[in-house]
């Protein structure tokens, strides 16, 4: 494949980086090999296949990762993806931390990106949870038979804004700090807003 035109926008926020530039640069040159279009999303190096995001770089301060929006769809043969976070269902990531290491998989992240395109051209799509697979807390079960208007809200709500909710009231271990964070964002939910509106 023909290499692909870069966005300057990525060129500033590889001169910007405080950590990983040579990692960065490397991994920005394997993928525009891949023929993937580069732009610039979420503030971070994002490149697509006929508008569709298929990987986007990220430096960490542990790593540099490349990150495949659907990487739980790509056949991971040489065990090199990990989840980008504990709920992620959908995104996987390729993590490095030398451009030496880098280097030496080389031919498995073409092998990989060249995966990801081919997901992409057929048009598959992840199965998400479903909000009602998602665990409801005990806690917020309560608050909704104490005020079925908050329940009634929470349920009109955007399934994305229902399961940011759920994972946010979940993540404590302590039941008062459940309720505490539920008291916290009532008034958002009966307002019809999402925790980060």
């Amino acid at each position: 494949m023909s290499v692909a035109k870069t966005d300057s926008r990525v060129d500033e926020f590889i001169s910007r980086a405080k950590r990983w530039q040579p990692e960065l640069v490397k991994l920005r040159s394997l993928v525009l090999e891949s023929g993937l279009v580069e732009e610039l999303k979420w503030r971070q190096p994002c490149y697509t296949f006929d508008g569709a995001n298929v990987v986007i770089l990220g430096g960490f301060k542990e790593y540099v990762a490349l990150m495949f929006f659907k990487g739980v769809l790509i056949s991971d043969s040489s065990a090199l993806l990990v989840a980008a976070g504990e709920n992620s269902q959908s995104a996987r990531q390729m993590r490095f931390t030398s451009v030496d290491e880098i280097e030496a998989r080389k031919s498995d992240i073409a092998a990989y990106l060249a995966d990801a395109i081919e997901v992409e051209r057929a048009g598959l799509k992840v199965k998400f949870k479903t909000i009602s697979e998602h665990k409801r807390p005990d806690e917020l079960e309560t608050r909704f038979k104490e005020s079925p208007e908050l329940k009634k809200s929470f349920e009109k709500l955007t399934p994305g804004r229902q399961r940011e909710y759920l994972l946010h009231f979940a993540q404590p271990k302590q039941s008062k700090t459940r309720i505490s964070r539920i008291a916290k964002c009532e008034q958002r939910i009966l307002d019809g807003k999402g925790l980060r509106d």
